[in-house]
């Protein structure tokens, strides 16, 4: 039996999920709210629906890949009496601990499961089935959906309870900003000694400074000038302020974040937020 997956939110990173699990040969249902992302699933091969509501009534599979949590909330709780009975919703989004764990209770209440499953690796991850993802929810709802996790990700980590796979994601992506703005000073202390950018990095990334930054940020988007992750300025400074956000609910102090958060909230003003988010790094640059 073919299994009929749903997605909600077909921007970059859902189009490529759909991309995959066509590839795979699941039904797969799109939506969006914008109609030309959802002519544009349509052209892949998906079947489109017209609502939301529509879409989860046909599919026991759904995926979620949504902007923030608010919007997360208000799709599932306005579908929350639409779903199949023991459907599985999957959200992949960048969303808040609170909101997942408010979602997996009404899932509950209504007959379905919810599991947090945010993702890492962008756009051409998501294009290529190689995201890893961050599970977190009900075991028995989790192990239902290996044979979807298995084509859009290529490693998945069970971090715990809901809400616990967005905490994870939350202080992934506090680690990545951080590094993006730590490894940009850091080359130009080193240039400003006459070491060159790409040496430095070679003797970084054999060393014990090494991050996903270092790695695959600089030589894939910074170093040549090619600016096109795929993720924006906007979508990151929405998660730094997410960082901030969890701390002070979760009464926790940040000693060293807070200051590059305001790099990122204040200080780049120049830089727009539907500039990718790699030019963080430019600032470095500047006096």
């Amino acid at each position: 039996m073919v299994l009929k997956v749903g997605v909600i939110g077909c921007g970059n990173m859902g189009s490529g999920m759909v991309s995959q699990l066509l590839a795979a040969g699941l039904d797969v249902y799109g939506f969006d709210a914008d109609k030309n992302v959802r002519h544009r699933i349509k052209q892949l091969g998906a079947r489109t629906s017209e609502s939301v509501a529509e879409m989860v009534q046909q599919c026991p599979f759904v995926i979620l890949s949504l902007p923030t949590a608010s919007i997360v909330e208000s799709v599932v709780t306005n579908a929350c009496n639409d779903f199949l009975p023991e459907a599985v919703v999957l959200d992949t989004s960048t969303s808040m601990p609170a909101t997942s764990q408010a979602m997996a209770a009404l899932g509950t209440q209504n007959g379905f499961s919810f599991i947090d499953g945010p993702v890492s690796g962008g756009p051409k991850a998501a294009n290529a089935g190689t995201m890893t993802m961050l599970l977190a929810g009900e075991p028995a709802a989790i192990a239902r959906l290996e044979p979807i996790t298995d084509i859009i990700s290529a490693k998945t980590v069970f971090v715990g309870e809901s809400g616990s796979g967005h905490a994870a994601k939350i202080a992934n992506n506090m680690l990545c900003a951080a590094n993006l703005v730590l490894v940009s000073e850091a080359i130009r202390l080193a240039e400003a000694t006459g070491v060159n950018a790409k040496d430095l990095l070679e003797g970084v990334n054999a060393g014990s400074g090494r991050s996903g930054v270092s790695e695959v940020n600089y030589p894939s988007w910074v170093l040549n000038d090619a600016f096109d992750s795929g993720f924006t300025m906007g979508l990151m400074r929405k998660d730094v302020g997410l960082a901030l956000e969890l701390a002070k609910n979760s009464g926790v102090e940040l000693k060293g974040f807070p200051a590059i958060a305001d790099i990122w909230l204040k200080g780049s003003e120049s830089i727009s937020d539907s500039d990718d988010f790699n030019r963080i790094t430019q600032l470095s640059t500047q006096d």
